[in-house]
């Protein structure tokens, strides 16, 4: 749901754990801001292969014995002390259902405890090296005290179902005429690809940016200066585990919440090679929480975390730079190479 000033506008889907009835969504708009109020809305049926809506007419052959109204009777309760928000829905033909939805509060600082015996970059250079080689991928962070969120979320936006079908849709329009390439967004693989290029190009998406390079994503971490007495953060990602346990979606919009990993294709984009990157998906806000709650179901580790003092950063930068890492090599072109010379000449 995004917050629109004078009312809320959004998405609310339905999954039944049922197969045998038709997952559904509808576009939700509040008259305004009131903590309780009745909406009606009309629904479509979602087409799970390809994350889009369908009118009940062209899906009703696939679900014979189903009976679907497609205009669905809500009450919303808002409960702001508890941050819970509690719908009921009924249909003409008597089909109910009741949600209790709690509030994402990834702004909130993270509660994940860094590996206590990596204290400094000695000691992170020695676990980085003994790690079990492309079992894992890394994300380094300028503060510790950042959660793990999407360019997308982090902009206050919720509502994935208009970034997809409104702002990707005009952001294809103009970046077509300034690329080599035209993206073909049916296209999973292309649409990936395009996702990536928006996101390193500063445009806000539901993807987060990795490396399989433990190193490269320190240098993410120190890139910029801070002040002493600070942490950068890196995230260790075990993606061959969470791969073998986890449901993937390339989806952002009518498919379950899901934190996916993405391999997209370099098109037009000529950082990804050098920067050993990779990208995750997500449609969920709370990133971390939604792995923690993944950790206990299958108790196990999928995700741990590295605080390193901005105190070291002189002598991690020098090192990085003796192992080719560097704002020249991570970023070919103009903008990279004068970086590179910025951070040894200029003392800002």
């Amino acid at each position: 749901m995004d917050d629109l000033g004078d009312h809320y506008e959004g998405m609310a889907y339905v999954f039944p754990s049922d197969r045998s009835y038709p997952p559904i969504a509808g576009a939700v708009r509040s008259v305004d801001k009131s903590d309780n109020f009745t909406l009606r809305i009309m629904t479509d049926v979602i087409d799970l292969q390809h994350g889009v809506l369908v009118p009940w007419s062209a899906a009703r052959q696939y679900y014979p014995n189903v009976t679907l109204d497609p205009a669905i009777d809500t009450t919303w309760s808002c409960d702001e002390t508890n941050n819970v928000l509690a719908v009921d829905f009924t249909s003409a033909s008597g089909g109910s259902g009741k949600a209790h939805l709690r509030r994402s509060d990834a702004s909130r600082p993270p509660d994940r405890k860094p590996i206590a015996k990596i204290d400094g970059w000695s000691a992170f250079k020695e676990y980085a090296l003994a790690l079990e080689p492309n079992r894992y991928v890394f994300r380094g962070q300028e503060s510790c005290e950042w959660r793990l969120r999407t360019f997308f979320h982090r902009s206050g936006r919720a509502n994935l179902y208009k970034f997809v079908n409104q702002d990707i849709s005009q952001l294809h329009a103009h970046l077509s005429s300034l690329t080599r390439h035209h993206f073909n967004l049916r296209d999973e693989l292309e649409n990936g690809a395009f996702y990536s290029l928006a996101q390193h190009h500063g445009y806000p998406t539901p993807l987060l940016d990795w490396t399989y390079s433990p190193f490269i994503a320190a240098y993410f971490a120190f890139r910029k200066r801070r002040a002493d007495g600070e942490c950068a953060r890196i995230f260790v990602f075990d993606q061959r585990e969470w791969v073998r346990d986890i449901p993937r979606s390339p989806l952002v919009t009518g498919t379950l919440p899901h934190f996916s990993l993405l391999s997209p294709l370099a098109i037009n984009n000529p950082r990804m090679v050098p920067q050993q990157a990779l990208s995750t998906i997500a449609n969920v806000d709370d990133i971390e929480e939604f792995i923690a709650f993944n950790e206990r179901d299958h108790r196990k580790t999928y995700l741990e975390v590295i605080d390193l003092p901005f105190s070291e950063r002189p002598r991690i930068i020098q090192e990085l730079g003796l192992m080719g890492i560097t704002a020249g090599s991570i970023f070919p072109g103009l903008d990279g190479a004068c970086e590179q010379l910025r951070e040894k000449n200029f003392n800002f």
